[in-house]
């Protein structure tokens, strides 16, 4: 199994702005497209997307919420991020970060997250990581609010968790309802909702 250090990302932003061609890859706009109609709600009062890299689906969320605080580990990710929203009206509701999930976490709005989005991120967490992950998301998110997980699901070299049992982990975390589910042979998406 790979490990990654704490660098891998940042080296592959140095070297490209857009590793994966998020932003022309057909494959990344269609998925971000299904992801952003899958959503329960027009609106939201406080989201969190981990792992935001370049800041594609950022600068989509930015247009349904009050606020929203997108992280990634590689400072370039971020710096990119920055930029990108200086000409946009929306950058006043965005705080962007550059964190180590899950050992560093952003600051959690009183009654919690609206709305969490982690696409193509936890299955880079080791065991011990991917854990503490969960249960921070689970304890971060608000009543009512709802954790959506895209993931690419076949397999490449640097991948430390499978994505059908991470999203079956997911599923798991306690008193979480399932609202979607749609599987493909590229990637697969669960919505949950947290009850009131």
């Amino acid at each position: 199994m790979v490990t990654l250090d704490d660098h891998h990302f940042e080296r592959l932003y140095r070297k490209d702005d857009d590793p994966w061609r998020v932003a022309t890859a057909w494959y990344e706009r269609r998925k971000r497209a299904v992801l952003l109609a899958t959503l329960a709600r027009e609106r939201y009062g406080h989201i969190f997307e981990a792992g935001c890299g370049g800041g594609d689906m950022t600068l989509a969320l930015a247009q349904r919420c009050d606020q929203l605080c997108a992280v990634d580990l590689a400072p370039s990710a971020v710096r990119r991020v920055q930029a990108r929203l200086r000409a946009d009206p929306v950058a006043a509701t965005v705080r962007s970060l550059a964190l180590k999930l899950p050992q560093q976490w952003p600051p959690v709005p009183a009654a919690g997250f609206d709305l969490i989005v982690v696409s193509e991120l936890a299955y880079y967490l080791d065991d011990a990581a991917c854990a503490l992950f969960l249960a921070r998301l689970r304890s971060s998110l608000g009543a009512g609010g709802e954790l959506v997980a895209c993931h690419w699901r076949p397999a490449f070299d640097d991948r430390l968790q499978p994505t059908d049992r991470l999203h079956d982990a997911m599923g798991a975390l306690p008193g979480l309802q399932r609202l979607v589910h749609h599987h493909e042979e590229d990637f697969r998406l669960d919505l949950w909702r947290n009850p009131l």
